[in-house]
């Protein structure tokens, strides 16, 4: 053991921390640990925001349940989830947190815990370790195995092991360092929504004619797809991908397997045929490629066509088409006549292509700001792995 354990270091049930770092229980390092109202509370119009577990994964406190005033109060007698307080689900989803940083006003559901930590441990500190992969493999190993939906105790969750530094000095600079990337990666996903929204109008804008690019006038025409390109589907099944194939396999799903076949060489548009992702699941491609069976893809395009115009617009306006030929909610597939019989507007191809070279401009943004944001994720998981275990010090 001593070959694998640094010296100043130690084996403990969170893993190798260091020798002045102790493991605690979080019992230990909260003064209170509650769960919410057990039984479903009259819901209002407006009132007292209620919080569940929905709130907390989807990190979305604006959209959310109201009581009244009266029942909040009476049900804040025994939970009242105030600043600095985390929440932890544990009913259904496991294990995710939120660290309450604003002026609460709120009550909970039982689905959710509050920790109410004491002096040992800083609020910030310990949210953060609740992100790391240590701490939700802990309450998942402490959940009922057999219960439908998953559940943990609240006893249970009292006795997760939290690794901590001698001193709420590196407490902070710990979480101060993680909080950092918090922010890059918050004003990243910041940039790629206002990135997605400046494109959906313009593509609304654009692709509709309501707005014109500079140089170019006069009337649009419009046709179906049927007369500006030709629609077939696959004739392979998804158990026929190859895990390392030569070439890209378009399956009923937003994956994309692969294969050592292909039976289409060239542009092409693709959408499921059924699936959940019926009318929401397009590709774009230009090269080698085979398909399932109940894939449609769109080729063969007219000089009057552009590939690349047709597949923004299709993407854009095929759902909405499908829904409004169906008295369902949700489609279960898709039929021949409704690509077919899309009508689709057609300015002269070099404003076409002109559309399409904006909007892939756009993409190209969008995709440089995701890049970025997985690297900045990856770092910080790299960081929560050096600081949380005490690998790295910052004091």
């Amino acid at each position: 053991m001593s070959d694998t354990i640094p010296h100043g270091y130690k084996m403990t049930e969170v893993g190798i921390i260091p020798e002045d770092w102790e493991v605690k229980n979080l019992g230990e390092l909260c003064h209170a640990i509650v769960d919410g109202t057990h039984y479903t509370p009259t819901y209002v119009d407006n009132g007292v925001p209620f919080y569940s577990v929905e709130n907390v994964t989807a990190d979305n406190f604006r959209d959310t349940k109201f009581i009244s005033e009266e029942e909040h109060s009476y049900l804040t007698q025994r939970c009242k989830p105030e600043k600095n307080d985390i929440l932890l689900t544990r009913i259904g989803s496991l294990g995710a947190t939120k660290l309450i940083t604003w002026d609460v006003n709120a009550s909970i559901y039982v689905s959710l815990a509050l920790l109410k930590t004491n002096e040992k441990i800083l609020p910030t500190y310990l949210y953060n370790y609740t992100q790391f992969y240590r701490f939700v493999l802990d309450i998942e190993k402490r959940s009922l195995l057999n219960a439908t939906p998953k559940k943990i105790n609240m006893g249970d969750i009292g006795a997760v092991p939290i690794p901590l530094p001698p001193t709420l000095t590196e407490q902070r600079a710990i979480a101060e360092a993680l909080s950092d990337v918090d922010e890059q990666i918050t004003a990243l996903d910041e940039a790629i929504t206002k990135k997605h929204d400046i494109k959906q109008g313009a593509m609304q804008r654009l692709l509709t004619g309501e707005e014109r690019l500079p140089g170019f006038s006069g009337e649009w025409e419009n046709d179906t797809i049927s007369n500006l390109a030709s629609i077939t589907t696959g004739d392979k099944n998804t158990q026929d991908n190859i895990e390392d194939g030569k070439y890209l396999f378009f399956v009923r799903s937003a994956n994309i397997e692969r294969i050592n076949s292909y039976t289409f060489d060239g542009e092409a548009v693709l959408t499921a045929g059924d699936g959940v992702g019926t009318g929401k699941i397009f590709h774009y491609i230009d090269g080698k490629f085979d398909f399932h069976q109940r894939v449609y893809k769109i080729s063969d395009f007219t000089d009057r066509l552009d590939g690349y115009y047709f597949y923004l617009y299709f993407s854009t306006y095929f759902y909405d088409r499908i829904m409004s030929m169906t008295a369902k909610s949700s489609v279960d597939s898709v039929r021949m006549e409704m690509i077919a019989g899309m009508h689709i507007p057609l300015p002269f191809p070099t404003e076409q292509r002109a559309i399409a070279t904006i909007l892939k401009d756009m993409d190209a943004e969008i995709g440089t700001l995701e890049a970025q944001r997985e690297k900045t994720v990856a770092l910080k998981t790299g960081m929560m792995q050096e600081l949380l275990t005490g690998k790295t010090r910052l004091i």
